[in-house]
């Protein structure tokens, strides 16, 4: 059986696609309130200023409504898992939004209780793992998050995770060489 998860996570694209415009036109402003509502640990932010309600609802809707939209060709549906593709899009869907903004979390937590401001990182062995953890932390997210409806296989999680690790470094790089970043990872 070929690897699916690659194709599993697709609809996680519309994420960004839908926080982008977001963000760069600064709509819906009333939603970008820190979803740790300013709280604290051991003197330090739970998750910080760049986790938002706004983030978390933009980003789930469209990793949602690509779930939707993807599921309507067979080209993509005939890729995905069996127990995936019979759950549905309107099941799986918010379950991959769910793994998508949780999955960002755990390590947006341990950063903050580590006194890295988001967006920066430590060149350190534990802050170099958090950079690469930090390009793909999602998928971890998603794989729990899709367990009602389907196991993942460790192997395709770890195919999954540096797959996306890799597309997202790249990325990353690419943006900083156009000046969208003002740091390449």
């Amino acid at each position: 059986m070929r690897a699916r998860a690659p194709w599993l996570l697709l609809p996680v694209l519309g994420a960004p696609v839908a926080h982008g415009p977001v963000l760069s036109g600064d709509l819906l402003p009333v939603l970008a309130r820190p979803l740790d509502l300013g709280l604290t640990l051991r003197g330090r932010r739970v998750f910080g200023d760049n986790k938002t309600w706004r983030g978390a609802l933009v980003m789930g809707t469209g990793t949602v409504a690509a779930s939707a939209a993807l599921h309507r060709s067979s080209w993509f549906r005939d890729r995905l898992p069996e127990p995936v593709r019979d759950a549905g899009p309107w099941r799986y869907g918010p379950l991959l939004a769910l793994g998508v903004v949780g999955g960002e979390l755990p390590n947006s937590f341990l950063k903050r209780q580590l006194g890295i401001k988001p967006g920066r990182q430590r060149w350190t062995p534990g802050g170099v793992t958090l950079v690469v953890f930090d390009q793909a932390d999602f998928v971890l997210g998603v794989w729990l998050a899709l367990l009602p409806v389907y196991r993942m296989p460790w192997r395709d999680v770890v195919r999954a995770f540096a797959t996306v690790a890799a597309i997202h470094m790249g990325i990353n790089v690419i943006g900083y060489a156009m000046g969208a970043r003002d740091r390449p990872v």
